[in-house]
């Protein structure tokens, strides 16, 4: 069994990196990610129309503070730093929870606050 904190990991590293094919890996087909308050996306086609969200521009900084895991479940918290389209700093602080089913990510809520 692939071990979800590294899963976790990488996939963070995929939205650094802009790697939608290293973030769809680890995703089921039938994925949910849930941005809470603010949409809920379905399936890896709709999940991969997210990973570059068309109002910002180059990479976000994202920087994981803490983690926890339970289980099938994996909890980061952290801030991030986004640029928005016309160079608007969005800074915001984070926290994701991860659902697997065996070894890959089958939903994320994703809770954000602006900062």
């Amino acid at each position: 069994m692939t071990d979800h904190l590294t899963a976790v990991a990488t996939y963070f590293e995929g939205f650094r990196a802009g790697d939608h094919e290293a973030i769809l890996a680890l995703l089921t087909e039938d994925v949910v990610w849930n941005v809470v308050g603010v949409r809920t996306t379905r399936g890896l086609e709709e999940f991969d129309t997210e990973i570059e969200n068309p109002a910002f521009e180059g990479r976000p900084v994202l920087t994981v503070e803490r983690e926890f895991r339970s289980g099938d479940v994996v909890v980061s918290a952290g801030t991030g730093v986004g640029h928005l389209k016309g160079g608007e700093e969005f800074r915001f602080a984070f926290s994701d929870w991860f659902e697997f089913r065996g070894d890959l990510i089958a939903r994320v809520d994703s809770y954000i606050v602006a900062l």
